[in-house]
């Protein structure tokens, strides 16, 4: 039996959901972002019914030229196991019966309040791709942010720093593959985003009354596998005030300067073929990539990619060739890494 609380919808929100013909109004939906590494990610089915088990190999076994009437030592590589993984990201939308029945236009209330639903699950699952950290919210997975957050760590070669001290943004090279880096859901699940329709339930009131409302469950359960470091390189310290002006540690003459870094990230990969490689940057690094494209200052270019199903001009904008994607969720105030 639940509660109802002042976290459902009330007749105030429905009044605002209306149009003048007592319709239900087309919402402008002004939160909505853009978080296009959720559509580029590889998927793969878990080995753990938590998340997922990778065996690395760490070291590579001793060999020796060997003399005649001589034999040589033995030797064996050594492998190590990591564990990344899942979270359950849920919530749950609860509606009042009369409430949604007003007007006679049920369906559309409830498929208004979803679609709100569905945005705030996919920005928050962006948000902890990118700023994730299990750490301090075990609940959830770690990011690539944490990941790639030391320059003297092991996987720090992979780490390029744009030379900001505060007011900094990243950007992330990655090559998506079933052996390199990909999302997860556990063992046994199905991925993706799953809506329920509970239908019909009681609820009660804070005082103990009880109602009959629309029962609605959001359930997500996923993480980040990441199989080989070496797929992902971060451009950090991106001092955005002197991105947008080209000045200081991103001035044309500086060896910080962004597409000197993004040139330099394409080589840390051990290799372009075998997996999907796309860039992933703000809406303010892609913009101002854009405007260099116009200027004709770099390697950005923006291509013609065709046209979509609604007969749209589909632009792309790509950098010595791989796709540049936008992600809102990465940030304009990030620390140094260090």
């Amino acid at each position: 039996m639940a509660t109802l609380a002042n976290t459902n919808p009330t007749l105030i929100d429905w009044a605002k959901r209306q149009d003048p013909n007592g319709q239900q109004a087309k919402i402008v939906e002004l939160l909505s972002q853009s978080n296009e590494i959720i559509t580029d990610m590889v998927w793969k089915e878990g080995n753990l019914p938590t998340g997922h088990r990778t065996t690395v190999r760490t070291g590579l076994p001793d060999v020796a030229w060997r003399k005649l009437n001589y034999g040589v030592q033995p030797s064996k590589s050594t492998t190590v196991q990591v564990d990344d993984a899942c979270g359950m990201l849920e919530a749950w939308s609860v509606v009042d019966k009369d409430l949604a029945d007003l007007n006679g236009n049920t369906a559309e209330f409830r498929m208004s309040e979803a679609t709100s639903f569905l945005e705030s699950m996919n920005q928050e699952f962006a948000q902890t791709l990118i700023y994730g950290n299990s750490g301090t919210e075990p609940e959830a997975f770690t990011g690539l942010a944490l990941r790639y957050s030391s320059l003297s760590a092991a996987n720090g070669q992979n780490i390029l720093s744009g030379g900001g001290a505060s007011g900094n943004t990243s950007v992330y090279l990655v090559g998506w593959g079933e052996n390199t880096v990909h999302g997860i859901y556990p063992k046994g699940s199905s991925g993706g985003l799953d809506h329920k329709d509970r239908g019909l339930e009681v609820v009660t009131d804070a005082t103990g009354g009880k109602y009959e409302a629309y029962h609605d469950k959001f359930s997500w359960k996923c993480g980040l596998a990441l199989r080989d470091w070496r797929f992902v390189v971060r451009i950090a310290n991106i001092n955005v005030a002197d991105l947008i002006l080209g000045t200081g540690t991103q001035a044309s003459t500086a060896s910080t300067e962004l597409p000197k870094l993004m040139s330099r990230a394409i080589d840390r990969l051990p290799q372009l073929g075998g997996v999907k490689l796309a860039f992933y940057a703000n809406r303010t690094v892609l913009s101002n990539m854009r405007v260099q494209a116009m200027q004709k200052t770099s390697a950005v270019t923006t291509i013609q990619q065709g046209l979509s199903q609604y007969g749209q001009t589909i632009r792309e904008t790509n950098f010595l060739g791989i796709p540049v994607r936008l992600v809102d969720q990465i940030l304009n105030t990030e620390a140094a890494v260090a």
